[in-house]
């Protein structure tokens, strides 16, 4: 029988207020149980071990970027739509480091298909429809924008930026402003085919 006040949903949420106190890998369910005073047998009635946990608290902070980043380029376009988009992004990772360590977790596709991924992808693509990219180049600018995000934000949180000027704002700033340049010129190696 479930132990009365313990859910998935509580678990994964502790889980994640865990992962960003201690880190992501340092959650499993016997810290989860110590944390609730409870047996770890206890928690298998609503989740079925440490990568069960970990799957919950990456859907649990993939939801939550993609809430946060729709509400935040709602009416916006082109460099201000992709600028709060990436603040979003790197706000989310500085606030909840281990949230954010959980979205890179590889999701079967099931699961992939029925988490806020796909709901991320449509507004990742929408956020770039003022640049007027076809395809594959909308697909190379969905890949250029996650994988720059992702590279400077996990840089910054390893503290690689912290020995040498200019400030990380900076280069942030500097990046938004030549991402959003790249995007608005045409591209010289695409060849019309007769």
């Amino acid at each position: 029988m479930p132990r009365a006040g313990l859910t998935r949903d509580r678990l994964v949420r502790a889980g994640a207020d865990l992962a960003d106190e201690v880190g992501l890998e340092a959650v499993t369910p016997s810290e989860l149980a110590r944390r609730f005073e409870v047996r770890t047998a206890s928690l298998y009635s609503h989740l079925d071990g440490a990568a069960d946990l970990r799957t919950g608290i990456a859907l649990l902070a993939l939801a939550e970027m993609t809430d946060r980043a729709a509400d935040a380029v709602a009416g916006r376009a082109g460099r201000d739509a992709v600028t709060a988009f990436a603040e979003v992004y790197r706000d989310y990772a500085r606030t909840h480091p281990g949230r954010y360590a959980a979205t890179r977790t590889p999701l079967d596709p099931a699961t992939a298909a029925a988490s806020a991924g796909p709901r991320h992808a449509r507004l990742l693509r929408s956020v770039l429809r003022d640049y007027d990219l076809g395809e594959p180049d909308e697909t190379h600018a969905v890949r250029l924008l996650g994988s720059l995000l992702h590279g400077f934000v996990s840089l910054e949180l390893g503290g690689g930026f912290d020995h040498s000027p200019p400030a990380p704002a900076a280069t942030w700033d500097w990046l938004l402003d030549a991402l959003d340049a790249l995007l608005r010129r045409p591209d010289p190696t695409h060849q019309e085919t007769p």
